[in-house]
């Protein structure tokens, strides 16, 4: 069983030679950072497997391959970057990797509340641009977070925020029970947040589930966090709750469009501080992502 990781750029490469074993099976890497629907039938055919770091899979393109059988999409948000359903319509089956970055996006996100809640990203540009403001903005200790779903990575933003004095709060689609957290009902976690931090994945379901319906039953001036998915928010209905105070701040590492375009209204707005995806990016979850792909491959090739 051959497999072939055609996206390994940024380091990625230095990554998989760090952890690819011995008994792997045999992949073929290179450091294209970006690769054509016209070249996939090319590069993919002919290997049993691939893994897929950040490519869009067209699945008229993914049609042309001869041969493949399995995409290892090296992270949960696989439908970003492909319909899921339509590739797997060709014999393709689609692997996703959680728990790999829980850590890693856990304390993302609690850096991206401690810098809205300071406003942190004003002061810098701020001091940047020669001036010395009071920036205001708010303690944390003994206020309400809320986590929307609760999953690994919402485990460890909960495990820090009770560390630190806050009343955790939150809401999960099935039952769930975690030390120092209550959980809700959903207007209860609206309404009492106030720092409101999203860890949903994104499904048919799950998008635009903070609608503005969902966003005007927040609490009036609460901090919205997301380190989960653009989508599951109502991009417009939040610039605009943005706009009125509805919601005092957004930290977001996610957008609809990535990179986001210069210019963007998002940018624009002095109560918006903003990271490039980036929450997932250290060493130690990188190791973690590309070992537990190899996981995967290992065993496909063993039956």
């Amino acid at each position: 069983m051959k497999g072939i990781y055609a996206d390994a750029s940024g380091g990625l490469a230095e990554v998989f030679a760090r952890v690819y074993r011995a008994d792997d099976p045999h992949v073929t890497v290179h450091e294209h950072d970006v690769i054509a629907p016209e070249q996939m039938a090319g590069l993919y055919s002919g290997h049993d497997f691939m893994l897929n770091d950040h490519t869009f899979l067209p699945t008229d393109a993914m049609a042309q391959v001869v041969g493949l059988k399995h995409v290892i999409f090296l992270g949960t948000g696989a439908r970003s970057y492909m319909d899921v359903e339509g590739i797997e319509s060709l014999g393709i089956k689609i692997h996703t990797i959680r728990g790999y970055g829980d850590t890693a996006v856990g304390e993302h996100a609690i850096a991206l509340m401690w810098a809205a809640a300071r406003n942190i990203s004003f002061l810098d540009r701020s001091v940047r641009a020669g001036i010395w403001p009071r920036g205001g903005g708010i303690q944390l200790t003994g206020r309400t977070l809320g986590l929307y779903g609760f999953g690994g990575i919402a485990a460890e933003v909960a495990r820090i925020a009770v560390g630190s004095g806050m009343r955790v709060i939150a809401w999960n689609r099935t039952p769930r029970s975690y030390p120092g957290v209550e959980f809700v009902d959903l207007p209860t976690l609206l309404a009492q947040s106030d720092v409101l931090s999203l860890h949903l994945l994104l499904t048919d379901e799950t998008r635009h589930a903070l609608s503005a319906e969902r966003i005007a039953a927040m609490k009036p001036g609460a901090i919205l966090v997301n380190t989960a998915r653009a989508g599951v928010v109502d991009t417009a209905a939040m610039i605009a709750a943005l706009q009125s105070g509805q919601i005092s701040h957004a930290a977001l590492d996610v957008f609809d469009t990535e990179p986001l375009p210069a210019g963007d209204v998002l940018t624009t707005l002095p109560n918006v501080t903003l990271t490039s995806h980036d929450a997932f990016n250290t060493p130690e979850a990188s190791e973690n992502l590309v070992r537990m792909g190899l996981d995967i491959a290992k065993r496909l090739a063993q039956g």
